[in-house]
């Protein structure tokens, strides 16, 4: 029989118990998992506890404001406040916390982490979300989840496990995600629509992105988008992170990369992808990181940008059968 639940640490809920003031963070440049694992897990915190004062906190993204809105906090204002951060594996890309400020640290993650970097930690890189750790921690002690709770859940999972298809994906995820699915009495129409649907402008700039990327003859693809790209189709940098998983069933393709130059931050940020192929010990040695088959990088310069291509590229000859 599968277990579905796992025993986790009740240490958690007892933090959660003890202090007044908690702040919820996540990664910079969130993606659909990172964004509702913080709205859940604030949610959740304040229908079970109302009186006290919980904050989900960094920059928004507008096409994720349907599953709620973040909360802008002073962090000198708080008092002996704890800090939960969610789907990030350490403290240089969590966005809006700075962990000098808080009484106690939880990590809760998904993402393989050498480093213990929290107070307390619950890392399972077998999950396929942080969403579904989430629901795991709930259900293991009997929880009731709200509607609107298993709505951004079930959104975390379907986004992060790329609707049930990537690896990560085991008997456990969608056991997790039927409980969801049942306990919330979700319409999945309306969630899949909310995440998946796209304006025009956005399916014309993916085509643009098929018919211009470059394939080595090891199973490479790579391209560089320039902000004249981004303005000529209309779109932001953020399209080409939501669009990366798009090219997954590709023949030709056994990993590929997108760089483009953030001139707010200065720097180059970089999505990849494979197929089988490990990636993530290459972008750590190009400060990223991430999944053995999904990662990120942020380069300071072109040349920086080109190593890394040429990185990936190795390892996609040295992986050819």
């Amino acid at each position: 029989m599968i277990k579905i639940f796992n025993s986790i640490d009740k240490d958690i809920i007892k933090l959660i118990k003890k202090y007044d003031e908690i702040v919820i963070a996540r990664h910079i440049g969130p993606d659909p998992d990172a964004i509702a694992s913080e709205i859940a897990l604030r949610d959740m915190i304040k229908y079970y506890y109302p009186n006290k004062k919980v904050y989900a906190v960094g920059n928004g993204v507008s096409k994720f404001k349907y599953m709620g809105l973040l909360d802008k906090i002073k962090e000198d204002d708080l008092q002996n406040p704890l800090l939960i951060i969610l789907d990030v594996p350490e403290f240089p890309r969590v966005d809006g916390a700075n962990k000098e400020l808080y009484a106690a640290t939880i990590k809760i993650d998904h993402h393989p982490c050498d480093n213990e970097v929290c107070d307390l930690e619950v890392v399972d890189e077998s999950a396929s979300s942080t969403c579904q750790i989430l629901a795991e921690l709930f259900y293991a002690n009997n929880l009731v989840i709200p509607k609107s709770v298993c709505e951004v859940l079930y959104t975390g999972i379907i986004s992060d496990s790329d609707r049930f298809l990537l690896n990560s994906t085991s008997p456990k995820t969608l056991l997790v995600a039927s409980r969801l699915l049942h306990d919330g009495n979700l319409n999945l129409e309306s969630i899949y629509n909310n995440l998946y649907e796209r304006p025009i402008n956005e399916r014309k700039f993916e085509a643009y992105i098929i018919n211009n990327i470059k394939i080595t003859e090891n199973g490479f693809g790579y391209m560089k988008i320039t902000n004249a790209d981004y303005k000529k189709y209309e779109v932001d940098s953020n399209t080409a992170s939501n669009l990366v998983n798009n090219l997954n069933f590709i023949k030709e393709l056994r990993c590929w990369a997108f760089s483009s130059y953030d001139e707010k931050l200065g720097i180059y940020r970089i999505n990849m992808r494979s197929r089988g192929i490990v990636i993530n010990d290459v972008a750590e040695g190009f400060n990223g990181g991430g999944h053995k088959f999904a990662s990120g990088a942020r380069i300071q310069t072109e040349e920086e940008v080109d190593a890394l291509f040429k990185a990936l590229d190795k390892r996609c000859e040295e992986t050819k059968e």
